[in-house]
């Protein structure tokens, strides 16, 4: 009787460690992903839309057990080079096991928290996104090297400028919801940034420290490249219509648009050009200065 007592105890432990212990899931999101896994033998489904049900009953059953699950972006590319560079076989549930893991340490990832499927995957190619242009921005700076008169470190000294200016811009903004998007052209492709934040009456801004770094390396990339980008500020409060800001960068700064440029930017279809209507309950403002007191910029 003792050691059956003894092995329910140490089931139970185990039981509550595995409770305990996080769970992740690499998630195929579109159906041509999905097809290049079909390819595997030991990938065994044949339908995405079942495919979906299927992973969506098993985050719901992880969760009914107390396991936090992650989910993962899984690129069937990206797998095939992880399998060759570590001579995996890739036609193996263990190899997709091991490269989840991976991609769960340094890839695009999203809690589970009971969203839908319809809710998670959108949510989840967002965070792959950004992730990808924020590695690309940084490696960017990166490769600037250091300045030529000064000897400083060029995307250094642009970073510590952008995040000076977002700074600025949050304290200048005021009380309210706060949502500022960056948009800087580069060489190869446009880069865009969006952050998120929440500014009482008293105390600095609240936002998530990932998006403010993402957004600030996007912004250092125009200030260093002295590319032509700019940042829109749109600001919701209680009881009052949206208010939307913008401004262009010039050569490390960001100086105001007018109403009328902010009216156009706002009301014209990027890719067609084409004017579109203004939203209802909005009101389109020029920039405000966000101050002169700024740290010395790089040569």
């Amino acid at each position: 009787m003792a050691h059956t007592g003894q092995y329910r105890h140490g089931t139970s432990m185990r039981r509550a460690l595995r409770r305990e212990a996080p769970s992740t899931i690499g998630l195929l999101v579109d159906t041509q992903d999905f097809a290049a896994m079909r390819h595997y033998r030991t990938f065994t489904f044949d339908d995405h839309t079942v495919y979906l049900q299927q992973v969506e009953g098993l985050l719901k059953s992880l969760a009914a057990q107390g396991t936090h699950t992650t989910v993962a972006l899984f690129d069937p590319e990206e797998y095939a080079e992880f399998c060759s560079e570590a001579h995996l076989d890739p036609d193996s549930g263990s190899s997709r096991t091991r490269f989840t893991a991976e991609i769960a340490a340094g890839g695009a990832t999203v809690a589970y928290t009971g969203q839908s499927m319809d809710a998670l995957v959108p949510l989840l190619i967002s965070r792959a996104v950004r992730r990808a242009t924020w590695e690309y921005a940084t490696m960017l700076l990166a490769g600037l090297g250091d300045c030529a008169d000064c000897g400083q470190d060029v995307g250094r000294a642009a970073f510590d400028r952008a995040s000076h200016l977002l700074a600025r811009l949050l304290a200048t903004a005021g009380p309210g919801t706060h949502h500022i998007v960056c948009s800087t052209p580069t060489e190869n492709e446009q880069l865009l940034a969006v952050l998120h934040t929440e500014c009482g009456s008293t105390g600095p801004a609240r936002f998530d420290s990932t998006e403010g770094a993402e957004f600030a390396t996007v912004l250092a990339v125009g200030i260093a490249l002295e590319s032509r980008g700019g940042v829109v500020l749109r600001t919701s409060g209680p009881d009052a219509p949206d208010r939307v800001h913008g401004w262009r960068l010039i050569r490390g700064a960001l100086v105001p648009l007018t109403e009328g440029e902010v009216f156009s930017a706002y009301c014209t279809d990027a890719d067609t050009g084409e004017p579109v209507a203004p939203e209802p309950g909005v009101e389109y403002r020029a920039g405000f200065d966000i101050g002169a007191d700024e740290p010395e910029r790089h040569h």
